[in-house]
């Protein structure tokens, strides 16, 4: 599970030649380990070997999943699975702060925050009373903090734990069948607040488009806009921005990092097909 930076590495190698279709010796020597180590280091992050991950990955299933015609309100054979597959609308609950929340520099907010290790590398997790306000991919829990102190200069910010932290981190541990209720607390207009909601209903294993999620929030016109606010999440995953990818099949660009966009997509669709195909 923690052998994200290796995982990422051999992605990123698989992206620059995929024209070359490398073999499995080839994408281990680029990752200084041999055939056999990487082999099983792969499987056991991602459930399946890297020739079946690279199916997972590749424009053809990407374009696969559009072509069926998926909608955001389309969810109902979802909900009777449990684990990773569940919708993260059962489950996460999302709730706007209000100006007197935010103005000042946040004078009014009490955040704690803390980091964990996930399949995904580390991540900077902060909550505030009411939920989580921010999730980051991060290399530096410091550079994390400095920034969450940058944008609420005048919050009272603590490193500790909390019920809530707590919660974030079973979800990350691969327990989060366990997570009953995820509450998060944003800062967010109207708009993005719709966005936001609308990228909780893409099930794990599904990815929609920019086109897609305008539509479903009743905005056909504002692509564009959609894309912004999808950049401008907040709570990295929780919120899965991870899931929209352009109308082409093309998996784009990622706030945190194209080879953890492409990580998560493939890493999702090894779990949601194993859980069917054990159904």
């Amino acid at each position: 599970m923690h052998h994200y930076e290796t995982i990422a590495e051999a992605i990123k190698y698989i992206n620059d030649h995929h024209t070359e279709q490398p073999s499995l010796d080839d994408i281990a020597a680029a990752v200084h380990l041999s055939p056999f180590h990487f082999q099983r280091l792969f499987k056991e992050w991602a459930g399946v070997t890297p020739k079946k991950f690279l199916q997972y990955i590749s424009l053809q299933h990407a374009k696969t999943l559009l072509a069926k015609n998926y909608t955001l309100e389309d969810t109902t054979f979802e909900t009777g699975l449990s684990g990773t597959s569940r919708l993260h609308d059962m489950f996460v609950n999302m709730e706007a702060m209000t100006p007197g929340e935010y103005k000042n520099g946040g004078e009014n907010l009490h955040i704690k925050c803390t980091f964990t290790i996930t399949q995904f590398g580390m991540v900077f997790i902060a909550a505030t009373d009411k939920g989580v306000c921010n999730i980051q991919f991060t290399e530096s829990f410091e550079n994390s903090l400095a920034e969450l102190r940058a944008q609420w200069p005048k919050a009272n910010i603590t490193v500790a734990e909390s019920p809530i932290l707590k919660t974030v981190k079973e979800f990350f541990t691969e327990r989060n069948e366990a997570v009953k209720d995820l509450r998060l607390h944003v800062k967010a207009t109207p708009f993005q607040l719709k966005v936001w909601e609308a990228l909780l209903k893409i099930p794990c294993g599904q990815v929609s488009t920019y086109g897609q999620i305008a539509d479903s929030i009743q905005h056909p016109k504002a692509s564009r806009a959609v894309g912004s606010a999808v950049g401008d999440n907040p709570v990295a995953y929780l919120i899965p921005c991870h899931r929209v990818i352009r109308s082409t099949g093309i998996l784009g660009e990622y706030h945190w990092g194209k080879e953890r966009k492409t990580a998560m997509i493939g890493w999702e669709a090894s779990k949601v097909i194993g859980e069917k195909a054990a159904i």
